[in-house]
């Protein structure tokens, strides 16, 4: 187990988006026999619904949706041990007493998590570096997780999540890095226009053309247009 976690930290550390991430969580999940990775804002006490707090998830959708349709948010009753407790949560249905906590579920919510195969769960409260507050969610259907299986798929899961919040934020940073003009010029780009091509539609000069994209490419950090492009999709600008 210790070799398969120091290859995923290089995995990691190598991870260059958001998605590459998820995948990552997947696999360490797999590794775990677990099913399902999420992460999710930690629910505040207004919030009724699940999906709109999901960042990324490997959950079926119909559970999400399932989920919202009763509002189980409000009786789930793991979230609101984060507000005793910062250590991990976990469960497994027909166990209900695993790690010596009694979970009180709703009959409706342990049937929901039944059907979708969902017998054993993992909560991890983590802080990102801007103060907010998530959880990483781990779902299967295996035997109740030992305690030092929940304290490795921990470790794992927040190196991995620290890397996906760095990515997050690096997103939201460039989110608004090039100029309206600019990201018009990458997305002709993008389309396969030359500069000429992008002068004619735009009405502008090749010599414009071109100081806009070695603008754009200077700004991402880019060393040419293809690779513009590419970070331009990864970053979500176009």
């Amino acid at each position: 187990m210790i070799d398969k976690q120091a290859y995923f930290k290089k995995e990691i550390l190598a991870a260059t988006s958001r998605e590459s991430c998820v995948a990552i969580l997947r696999e360490i999940a797999k590794l775990f026999e677990m099913n399902h990775a999420t992460i999710m804002l930690k629910p505040g006490v207004g919030d009724l619904c699940l999906l709109p707090l999901v960042q990324d998830t490997t959950l079926p959708l119909e559970f999400g949706r399932e989920f919202d349709r009763c509002q189980y948010i409000r009786h789930c009753p793991v979230m609101p041990s984060f507000s005793q407790s910062i250590l991990p949560q976990t469960w497994h249905l027909g166990n209900e007493g695993v790690a010596g906590i009694e979970w009180n579920w709703p009959e409706g919510l342990k049937d929901l998590l039944l059907r979708f195969n969902l017998k054993t769960g993992l909560a991890i409260l983590v802080s990102s570096v801007d103060s907010q507050r998530f959880i990483l969610r781990f779902d299967g259907n295996r035997p109740a997780l030992e305690q030092e299986e929940i304290n490795l798929l921990t470790v794992m899961a927040i190196e991995t999540f620290d890397q996906y919040d760095r990515l997050r934020r690096l997103e939201a940073a460039n989110a608004d890095i090039l100029s309206s003009r600019e990201l018009e010029v990458v997305r002709w780009t993008a389309q396969g226009k030359t500069s000429s091509e992008i002068a004619q539609i735009l009405s502008l000069s090749d010599h414009t053309i071109n100081a806009y994209m070695t603008s754009a490419i200077k700004k991402l950090d880019c060393v040419n247009r293809t690779q513009l492009v590419a970070q331009a999709i990864r970053l979500k600008l176009i």
